[in-house]
C-alpha cells in the first residue's frame, strides 16, 4: 500500500512526494481543483499504540482523515551550535472518497475545505514512532464557525510515516534556511458524547 518512500500512493498535482530529505519541496496544494488523488481505497484508522493518547471517555470518534504534507524546518543556531528547529505542518487532509476535506497548517490549525470552520489545538500527549514524528494527542483549545469542526474536543494523529527533521544539513552557513519533509499521518476527530446527534 505504501511506496518506497513509505508514504500512501496519493498523488498530488504538480508536486512529487520525494522521500525524506532536507531538499526544499513545494508544499501540498491546498486547492480541491489541484487535486489527483489514486483510485485505492485509504487506510482505516490506526490502532492507538499508547493508552496516553487515547481520547478521554466522554468524547468518541466521529470522522477521521488521511493526510499528505509535509514538515517544515528551519535551521537555527542553539545552545549546542546548529539544529534543525521545527516551525509548522503543511498537509491536505482526505476523506474516504478521496476528495480534499481539511488543510492542517500552523496553529497547528485544521480548516474545513466546505464549510470554513477551524479549531486550534495544544499538544497533551505523544508517543514515539520509529522512523517517523511521534504519534499524538491533541485537544482543541479554539473554535472558529460553526460548521464541521465546531464541537470537536480532540484530534489524534496516529500511523505517522516520515517527518522527521534532518540529521544534517544544519551550520553556520545555512542558519535560516528552511526545509519541507515529507509526512503522511491519519488524523481522527472527536467530539463530547453528549453533543452528538
Amino acid at each position: 500500500m505504501f511506496n518506497d518512500c513509505g508514504v500512501l500512493p496519493i498523488l498530488v498535482t504538480a508536486v512529487l512526494l520525494a522521500c525524506p530529505s532536507a531538499g526544499a519541496l513545494e508544499s501540498p496544494a491546498m486547492d480541491s481543483t489541484a487535486i489527483a488523488v489514486h483510485s485505492e481505497p485509504l487506510k482505516s484508522v490506526p490502532p492507538t499504540p499508547n493508552p496516553s493518547l487515547a481520547v478521554p471517555n466522554d468524547s468518541h470518534l466521529v470522522f477521521h482523515y488521511d493526510a499528505v504534507g509535509v514538515q517544515i524546518y528551519t535551521c537555527e543556531a542553539s545552545t549546542n551550535g546548529f539544529a534543525w528547529k521545527f516551525q509548522a505542518p503543511e498537509a491536505s487532509l482526505f476523506d474516504r472518497q478521496h476528495h480534499l476535506a481539511l488543510k492542517h497548517y500552523a496553529g497547528p490549525t485544521w480548516e474545513s475545505i466546505s464549510d470554513h470552520s477551524k479549531v486550534v489545538a495544544k499538544k497533551l500527549a505523544e508517543s514515539a514512532h520509529e522512523g517517523a514524528i511521534p504519534e499524538l494527542l491533541l485537544q482543541v483549545t479554539s473554535h472558529d464557525g460553526k460548521g464541521s469542526l465546531a464541537d470537536v474536543d480532540y484530534i489524534q494523529r496516529l500511523g505517522t510515516t516520515g517527518g522527521l527533521a534532518p540529521d544534517s544539513g544544519c551550520d553556520s552557513s545555512h542558519v535560516g534556511t528552511t526545509t519541507r519533509v515529507d509526512y503522511t499521518a491519519t488524523y481522527t476527530f472527536s467530539r463530547p458524547k453528549a453533543h452528538s446527534k
